[in-house]
């Protein structure tokens, strides 16, 4: 695609509602609240602020620049400053990296739907039950339709492009949700009960604090702020040279984060509330939105409704996520192959039916066969968020202080008259502190995968 071509937001909110939908999806809703009541509550909460002011913050800057000084998607971004193999290569990691998500990100989509069309339709004792959330994901039929239910909804979003389809979509959807995470707060937050968990999500304790708690809320930033996924990259060359990059990027992380402790303040204090504070509640994981949540839900008054509404919220904050993974996937293809916008999507649908099937089916009739003791959801989710986006982000550092150069990233920033407020704090975590992050993440999510350490 030709630079005079490229699509463009429209403005500043456009930018800022779309990247803060590519952030605030289900790493916020989903994985957050299971994370922070695993690691310690408001200490994890302190620590993931203080890094998303700091690393998340240098991150979403150096991507954004990047994205809208060279104009291109990721892998044409990295060339565009230096055109060696090690660059191409980190830029292929960067673009790579989306094109794998967005397929098993899709099969959890499926499962989102699959939920709010049970709370529409089946009876609440049924969703509560231990059996439902396994019996759905080993039954490979079941679980591929809804796959395919939300499959549909994202590319018909990107088929409509960035103005009409991306920008239209988050300016809708995401002041919904806002809304509805401060309803169904409100609501958790005024059960019997609920204001033990509040204080122990929102009061960090010392003894709740661990080195995991770290390496947790670390890993964190990546799934949540969409860092090192080409996404912001994308979104950078979509970005007109009026709007500040700076201004934009603390509103992304100010959104970003209020999403992440408005789901926690849904979740933990409703675990508190209608669990007794069962320790093992707490810990559920994963699991914690499909099983435990249900059973909440079945156990209020009015408990449908709010499931209703729970599950339209991540489905929102799914879909906006996703639509972001796909359209950075997108941009690669056509920039690279010298696609049209059709084909490009086209192509990438096919690979996230191919991909996303295989991750539909390794709970149920594929679940014979694993990779590193993993199903393939897991194994992609492992080698995409734990090995790959360190990498890519290690990347992007050295990109930046080696090739583009902090003053031309810098100029990046404060072109038309845009101050640059926090250049000092961001010279200091690019060159030294953010690379030091990535390589703790990289090194501690590969041993604990290979069981040298537990996290």
């Amino acid at each position: 695609m030709e630079q005079n071509e490229r699509s463009s937001f429209t403005g500043k909110l456009g930018f800022v509602l779309s990247a803060a939908g590519a952030s605030v999806g289900l790493g916020n809703i989903w994985r957050f609240p299971y994370l922070a009541a695993k690691y310690g509550g408001g200490a994890f909460l302190l620590v993931y602020i203080i890094l998303a002011v700091t690393f998340g913050y240098t991150m979403i800057v150096a991507e954004t620049a990047i994205g809208r000084s060279s104009q291109k998607s990721p892998v044409s971004a990295f060339t565009y400053y230096s055109n060696t193999p090690i660059s191409r290569a980190g830029g292929w990691i960067n673009a790579i990296v989306p094109i794998l998500i967005c397929p098993y990100y899709s099969v959890i989509g499926g499962w989102v739907c699959k939920y709010l069309y049970a709370f529409l339709t089946t009876d609440m004792d049924v969703i509560a039950s231990d059996s439902f959330f396994m019996d759905f994901i080993t039954n490979g039929g079941t679980t591929e339709l809804w796959f395919l239910v939300f499959v549909a909804l994202n590319l018909l979003i990107i088929f409509m492009g960035v103005e009409n389809g991306i920008e239209r979509v988050s300016r809708i959807m995401m002041p919904i949700l806002l809304v509805l995470a401060i309803v169904i707060s409100v609501y958790t937050i005024t059960r019997p009960g609920a204001m033990a968990g509040v204080v122990y999500f929102l009061i960090p304790h010392i003894e709740n604090f661990s080195w995991m708690t770290v390496v947790s809320a670390m890993g964190q930033m990546f799934y949540s702020l969409s860092i090192a996924m080409g996404i912001l990259i994308t979104f950078g060359s979509y970005m007109k040279k009026e709007v500040s990059i700076e201004d934009s990027t603390r509103q992304v992380e100010f959104f970003d984060t209020a999403i992440a402790i408005l789901a926690g303040m849904m979740i933990i204090p409703a675990v508190f509330a209608f669990s007794g504070s069962d320790p093992q509640a707490l810990k559920a994981g994963p699991s914690l939105m499909f099983v435990t949540m249900p059973k909440i839900f079945a156990s209020m008054g009015f408990g449908r409704l709010i499931g209703i509404l729970f599950f339209t919220l991540v489905l929102f904050a799914a879909l906006t996520s996703s639509i972001a993974l796909t359209e950075s996937a997108v941009s690669t293809l056509v920039d690279e192959f010298k696609w049209n916008r059709v084909k490009g999507t086209s192509v990438m649908a096919v690979i996230m039916v191919g991909l996303g099937t295989l991750s539909c089916l390794g709970y149920g009739p594929l679940a014979f066969i694993t990779i590193l003791g993993m199903p393939f959801l897991d194994f992609f989710d492992f080698i995409t968020n734990s090995v790959m986006m360190p990498i890519a982000a290690l990347g992007i550092c050295l990109l930046v202080t080696r090739c583009m150069g902090l003053e031309r990233l810098e100029q990046e920033v404060e072109v038309e008259g845009h101050p640059f407020k926090r250049k000092k704090i961001f010279r200091v975590m690019i060159r030294y502190i953010a690379p030091i992050f990535v390589l703790i993440i990289l090194l501690s999510s590969v041993a604990n995968a290979f069981g040298w350490i537990k996290m």
